[in-house]
């Protein structure tokens, strides 16, 4: 028990208290980019599965 409260304890005390971070636009864009590739990438997987996905929760095959 002793040895669980410690291993959720002592990272907290090795995390640094003030943490000095700079966001400028070349990591914001590429956040950005992150965002919309994961979008497009999520919609075309569903656009191509679709039927897949449907017959699915359905609980048909998808060839009938």
């Amino acid at each position: 028990m002793i040895l669980s409260y410690g291993l959720y304890f002592v990272p907290l005390f090795l995390i640094p208290s003030e943490v000095s971070a700079y966001l400028d636009g070349g990591s914001t864009s590429m956040i950005l980019q992150l965002l919309l590739g994961g979008a497009a990438g999520a919609m075309a997987f569903v656009k191509i599965y679709w039927e897949s996905i449907k017959s699915f929760f359905r609980g048909k095959k998808s060839g009938e």
